[in-house]
This record gives C-alpha cells, sequence and structure tokens, in this order.
C-alpha cells in the first residue's frame, strides 16, 4: 500500500478519488478482480482480520454470498474502515462496543482478535467491555467478556503453538 499514515497505520488518500470501475462486482471468473474501492477493502480486511480469515471467507463464497462478501469488501472496509477521520484502533474500540452492546458474539470474537491485531491491548479491550456495560447494559457486557476472554485464550494458546484452528 502506498501511502500510509505512519502513525495509526491507515492509509491516506482514498481509492474514491481514483474511481471506481463500473458494471464489475469483483468476483468475475470465480476470482476476485477488484476495483479500486474493492481493492482497498480487501488489503484494509487483511491488515485487521488477518490473511487466514480473508482466505477463508473468500474460499467460502458461493454465487449466493458473492454479492455479500463484495459489499463488505468495498464498503465497510474500502470506504468506511480507509476514512482518515479515525485511526484503525478507535475504529475497533467503537466495532467492539457495537457488537457487545447488539449481542454479535461471533462478530465480537472475530473483532477482538483483530483489535489485538490493530494494537489494543487485553486491557483497553476491557474497557471498552466495561463502558459498553454502562452505556448497553450489564447482560451485554457479561456475555462480551465471555466471548472476550474466549477469543483472547484461543491467541494466547496460537501465540504459544497450539495447532487449533478456528
Amino acid at each position: 500500500m502506498s501511502g500510509t499514515n505512519g502513525e495509526s497505520g491507515e492509509m491516506s488518500g482514498t481509492n474514491r478519488e481514483a474511481g471506481e470501475m463500473s458494471g464489475t462486482n469483483g468476483w468475475e471468473a470465480g476470482g476476485m478482480s477488484g476495483t479500486n474501492g474493492w481493492e482497498a477493502g480487501d488489503a484494509t480486511r487483511r491488515a485487521v482480520l488477518g490473511n487466514e480469515h480473508v482466505d477463508r471467507a473468500v474460499a467460502s463464497t458461493t454465487a449466493f454470498t458473492a454479492d455479500f462478501q463484495e459489499f463488505i469488501t468495498k464498503y465497510a472496509w474500502g470506504e468506511i474502515w480507509t476514512r482518515p477521520g479515525l485511526d484503525r484502533r478507535t475504529r475497533s474500540c467503537i466495532t467492539l462496543a457495537m457488537l457487545a452492546a447488539l449481542g454479535h458474539e461471533h462478530e465480537l470474537a472475530m473483532h477482538v482478535r483483530a483489535a489485538l491485531r490493530v494494537g489494543l491491548t487485553e486491557e483497553e479491550i476491557k474497557e471498552v467491555l466495561l463502558q459498553t456495560a454502562i452505556y448497553a447494559g450489564v447482560p451485554a457486557a457479561n456475555r462480551a467478556f465471555a466471548v472476550a476472554r474466549a477469543a483472547l485464550e484461543f491467541e494466547r494458546n496460537e501465540e504459544d503453538g497450539d495447532d487449533r484452528t478456528g
């Protein structure tokens, strides 16, 4: 990626300035051929979630899910996560709080691991969940702590050489 903001690791500039190619969905001929927005999204998604996660998502893409994969790659990751207004750590904190508040456990576990990847500490993740308890409710935060604890333990085991996959 050319042009990064060294402090946040965010991409500077936008691919929107270069324009989108019309008439392509990025999933032609069984592979991802990408537009500028898709390419920026794929790069950001991989930086935040990791290549293994993205590769699994891509490998499991079907004709039914292809449009959704394109949508989240281009818009969530290529348009929102690459905006210059917030760094990835801040976006990660917000994402953790919202997922916890809404009870989206599977996505929460994935984003706890992503939070570590973008530089949040376990202590910071804990603080986000404590903040969530006050504004979203104790039951939501209680479940979020259980999901986060399991995700953090999984990550520690991965670092210690445990060969489990998830």
